[in-house]
């Protein structure tokens, strides 16, 4: 595989850490700025809809430059984002250099998706696209547990000075790296909005809103629901984060081997195994091995739907892709936000710190309903097609039904 993919997945760590740090710093963030869990919480749904607003946003940016300066753009605004969350005096001031973090992420990842695919064959495209985001799984077993134990020691706002340096050296790698002939301008944005016309760019998003939205119901109140429920000590947080940092590994990049080959079934069995262990996880939460099985099938499955979901956005938009690309990764980030806030309300209506996980799972079982939609309209568009096409240019699809009846 090109190096210059080690460079986007450099970027990706730094953009993973900061995104999922929260999870293992929430109880500290509290304490700090002194406000409940629930609401410290808000530093997760905050980032998720900065990267909601930021990837239209700043991908329209980006049709006037390449798509490398426009990557060493996002990762000069993560880095201003993540030094202001870190300095910030009071919680409304953290929140905001969340929001100014988040703006890249959406882009950096929709761009960098294409730009992973323009370096590899067509046959290997959901293999780099999985390898760019390897940089985002790795960030849980390295970035996110190393960002806890700053914390410990430290302080929270340690970690988030960290971060920033992990933001410089993103910003040197893709400088250097990152082939600038390779990383081509994005088309013009007329173009770019015209491909949501296609009924199934928006129900990808959604399977994607839906689908990995469920995964975030459970883990950002994991630190909370591993040391109320499940009675392990706050120090542990430290590997069970590193669990299911591992499982997204593994989940991520097996994923982008099956889906090269079959990218609907991957789909379908990635999602039914999320729903499936997150519906599990309100059970095996009250118990300790089983509770860290638990965790890493979630981030197996939760990030085995990644490349898949990421890939038949990328199809169905092929024509102008950047900006569906950016939009596929805010619809992500909605889902994550959507998923947090639903599992603060239920967590505050006094259902116990496992009930997000049943939040979770009823959101991925819908994903399931809107994959299957997808796949029978698909599959009708298709018929249609091979039906006018055999019947001549001004054929409908009935009038060759009625004449072999006629």
């Amino acid at each position: 595989m090109p190096l210059a993919l080690l460079a986007l997945a450099i970027g990706a760590f730094g953009i993973g850490t900061t995104e999922f740090a929260v999870m293992g710093l929430l109880p500290d963030m509290a304490a700090g700025f002194g406000v409940s869990i629930p609401l410290a919480g808000y530093a997760t749904t905050v980032y998720a809809l900065g990267v909601v607003i930021g990837a239209p946003l700043m991908t329209a940016v980006g049709t006037r430059f390449t798509r490398k300066q426009m990557l060493m753009l996002l990762m000069g605004l993560f880095i201003v984002g993540n030094l202001l969350t870190a300095t910030a005096p009071n919680f409304g001031i953290m929140l905001a250099g969340r929001v100014v973090a988040a703006f890249t992420h959406g882009a950096f990842f929709g761009i960098g998706a294409l730009v992973a695919a323009d370096l590899v064959a067509p046959e290997k495209r959901a293999t780099a696209i999985s390898l760019m985001f390897s940089g985002l799984t790795i960030a849980n077993v390295v970035g996110v547990p190393a960002g806890t134990v700053l914390s410990q020691q430290f302080d929270w706002r340690t970690t988030f000075y960290a971060i920033t340096a992990l933001g410089v050296l993103g910003l040197l790698g893709i400088a250097k790296l990152v082939p600038a002939q390779r990383a081509k301008a994005a088309s013009p944005l007329g173009s770019e909005i015209a491909v949501f016309r296609n009924p199934q760019v928006g129900l990808a998003m959604l399977m994607t809103v839906l689908g990995f939205g469920g995964v975030f119901a459970a883990v950002t109140y994991l630190a909370s629901m591993m040391t109320e429920v499940t009675g392990f000590a706050p120090s542990s947080v430290i590997w069970l984060t590193a669990v299911f940092g591992l499982g997204m590994v593994g989940g991520n990049l097996v994923s982008g081997r099956f889906t090269d080959r079959a990218m609907m079934p991957m789909l379908f069995v990635s999602m039914t195994g999320l729903a499936l262990s997150l519906a599990a996880f309100n059970f095996t939460a009250h118990h300790k091995t089983a509770a860290i099985v638990t965790i890493a099938l979630i981030g197996i499955f939760g990030f085995a739907t990644v490349p898949p979901l990421q890939k038949r956005v990328m199809d169905q938009a092929a024509a102008a892709p950047t900006l569906a690309s950016a939009g596929n990764i805010a619809a992500f980030n909605f889902g994550n936000a959507l998923a947090a806030w639903l599992g603060g309300i239920v967590i505050s209506a006094g259902l116990g710190y496992t009930a997000p996980n049943w939040v979770g799972a009823l959101m991925t079982v819908a994903a399931l309903g809107v994959a299957i939609f997808a796949t029978a309209l698909e599959r009708r568009q298709t018929g249609r097609g091979r039906v006018v096409a055999a019947g001549g240019a001004d054929a409908t699809a009935d009038e060759p039904v009625a004449a072999a009846h006629g």
